[in-house]
């Protein structure tokens, strides 16, 4: 049996699909499977032992984004897959799905395209306090697979040991010893409705030194926001005495690849609810997540309940959660009323448990 499994776009929503990979391994053990994905998340997917093949499917616009997706719907029905679960449901992933023509194609009520599927699921439209997880895996459930246990079935991302490698040489060129506690904080977002202000990272950055000596903090952030980490690193040096300022570290960017290898050395991670975190959500890492206009009950880190991670979030804003297209109140609120100090205290707790 073949099976083909299409995500597009967004970083997270690709690590939300990971723990399929063994329900369907478990529940079709003869299947192979292969995964759709785009290039910015290509490296979630890349090398999964459960998946026979990734293929990358490349975006262009106009005319020739369409008729490269019609070559590509071409290679996929020469593929002749069994079976296609569309995770996704946008105007691409649908249209790649139709192409494929395998015999059962299994997706959304999504008006307009709902035809374009053999066997459809219900999607309401409302933000339900229900993990993104479940929402994707409704539609193994269409096909007979058992509901999720996010203790047998945890989101994954291989680790590459050639880039471990790398980025433990990368940490001892920047004078991180071996036995160092590694923060890693990560201050960009992929939209302003996820973006917690720089100056309170910078805060917490300034803080963690003094909860262990061997706390190192390597501060991250997307390819178009190195100048925000560079200001949070800055700033939060400037808080700092002379003697202690090179706890927090430039170590530069670091590619998905790269950041799934830093934290899974780490002692800590902290960062807003983005692509990022649910990486680091893969490793064993304890977590301070921080969530505004989206719910833990959502987004939360889907692993056993057994590794340590704390959300904070503020409670009762009758704004929350949003669609993040217009901010109501017009200044964020959701995450700017979260203090420093509620995230400092969340990871020293965390720090001092797992000391």
């Amino acid at each position: 049996m073949k099976i083909l499994l299409v995500r597009l776009r967004q970083i997270g929503d690709v690590v939300f699909t990971t723990p399929t990979f063994a329900a369907l391994r478990d529940h079709f053990p003869s299947a192979q499977l292969t995964y759709l994905v785009e290039p910015a998340a290509a490296s979630v997917v890349a090398g999964n032992a459960d998946l026979s093949a990734v293929i990358v499917a490349s975006r262009a616009s106009g005319v020739r984004g369409f008729l490269a997706d019609l070559a590509l719907g071409r290679r996929l029905a020469r593929e002749r897959f069994d079976l296609v679960l569309d995770f996704h449901g946008g105007p691409r992933a649908s249209l790649l799905t139709w192409l494929s023509r395998a015999p059962c194609r299994v997706g959304y009520e999504v008006s307009g395209r709902t035809w374009m599927y053999t066997q459809r699921v219900a999607r309401p439209r409302e933000l339900r306090p229900r993990h993104s997880v479940e929402n994707q895996w409704d539609l193994l459930t269409a096909i007979g697979v058992p509901p999720p246990d996010r203790g047998r079935y945890p989101v994954v991302m291989p680790l590459v040991r050639d880039t471990a490698t790398q980025v433990r040489q990368r940490l001892a060129s920047h004078g991180v010893a071996h036995d160092a506690r590694i923060v890693v904080m990560h201050v960009s977002a992929g939209n302003p409705f996820r973006r917690w202000p720089l100056e309170a990272f910078a805060s917490v950055a300034a803080a963690l030194p003094a909860v262990d000596a061997r706390v190192r903090v390597i501060v991250t952030s997307g390819p178009s926001e190195a100048d925000a980490a560079a200001q949070v690193i800055r700033d939060a040096r400037e808080r700092l005495a002379p003697e202690v300022r090179e706890q927090v570290l430039a170590c530069g960017e670091f590619s998905l690849a790269e950041l799934r290898a830093l934290v899974d050395d780490a002692a800590l991670y902290i960062g807003g609810d983005s692509g990022p975190m649910h990486v680091a959500a893969t490793s064993r890492v304890p977590m301070v997540s921080l969530y505004g206009p989206t719910l833990p009950a959502r987004s939360e880190p889907w692993r056993a309940g057994s590794l340590p991670a704390l959300a904070i979030e503020v409670h009762g804003l009758a704004c929350r959660p949003c669609d993040q297209r217009v901010c109501e109140p017009g200044d964020f609120r959701c995450l700017g009323q979260i203090s420093p100090g509620q995230v400092i205290d969340a990871a020293t707790k965390l720090l001092v448990r797992n000391g």
